[in-house]
């Protein structure tokens, strides 16, 4: 499995974290491969560029369309491909969703559509330039006009919740709401408002998903699950164990081991 990230270019970083590029061959002795999605409070851009997967639900396979768009959500999703497959996709911040697709994040949380039915002609023409690109690098390029050209139709107007929400992701200076409305001069309740208009969740929960982020990114480091729990802001260890399953479906045990679906491209 080949796993690898491509920086956006200077205009796009403070909207998006990074591409990334997800690569198998599946052999014979591999008849296919199940992809786990978890919780993220970030939205991500999908194209698959080689072969597809079919969401799996409690109700069957499903078609989950060639490519399409995740928006920042609290549910896992599980999908299956018995093909060798390639993928690309942008790891968006929340606050950018209104600036490049027109529409409030609070208004997009948990949601998922194809690029045809969100974007129409537009995602239509972006998927197929995308899936025709010479390589991973080329489709960087191709998708960072797209969202550049976006975003210069609308220009953001008040940066403090994006400086608030990137603070949450990359500062772990906060600890509380109350912290976070304090260092905005809010007060609890607006500061509730204005970061869930931009965030697509309260405070409260898009703090659970940043640490839950932060705790899978320690797989691999030979941590145990009580120092993992720690460094990562959780009070006890029920407190993590909760908030592990109900965001990945498994325990961290069992997801730390290397065996859980979905965290092959970690080792990768």
């Amino acid at each position: 499995m080949r796993y690898f990230t491509i920086q956006p270019p200077a205009e796009l970083k403070p909207y998006v974290r990074f591409y990334w590029v997800l690569e198998h061959e599946l052999g014979a002795d591999e008849p296919s491969y199940i992809y786990r999605s978890v919780a993220d409070g970030c939205t991500e851009m999908v194209f698959h560029y080689r072969s597809a997967f079919n969401e799996l639900t409690d109700k069957g396979n499903q078609d989950a369309g060639p490519s399409g768009i995740q928006f920042q959500t609290t549910q896992y999703r599980r999908f299956i491909t018995t093909e060798s497959f390639g993928i690309f996709g942008a790891y968006i911040y929340p606050f950018a969703v209104p600036y490049i697709f027109n529409i409030p994040s609070s208004q997009t949380s948990n949601l998922a559509f194809d690029f045809n039915t969100f974007l129409n002609r537009p995602g239509r023409e972006l998927e197929e330039q995308i899936m025709l690109a010479a390589d991973n690098y080329k489709r960087a390029e191709i998708l960072s006009a797209f969202l550049i050209a976006r975003l210069r139709e609308n220009v953001l107007k008040d940066d403090r919740m994006a400086i608030a929400i990137r603070d949450v992701i990359h500062n772990k200076q906060y600890r509380t709401v109350s912290q976070l409305a304090d260092a905005y001069n809010l007060s609890s309740r607006q500061f509730d408002r204005k970061f869930k208009e931009d965030a697509g969740f309260s405070p409260k929960t898009y703090m659970r998903l940043v640490r839950l982020q932060d705790a899978l990114r320690q797989y691999n480091t030979n941590k145990t699950l009580t120092q993992i729990a720690m460094e990562c802001g959780y009070y006890d260890q029920s407190h993590f164990i909760h908030d592990v399953k109900e965001f990945t479906g498994y325990h961290p045990g069992f997801y730390f081991s290397g065996k859980a679906e979905g965290t092959e491209y970690r080792d990768a």
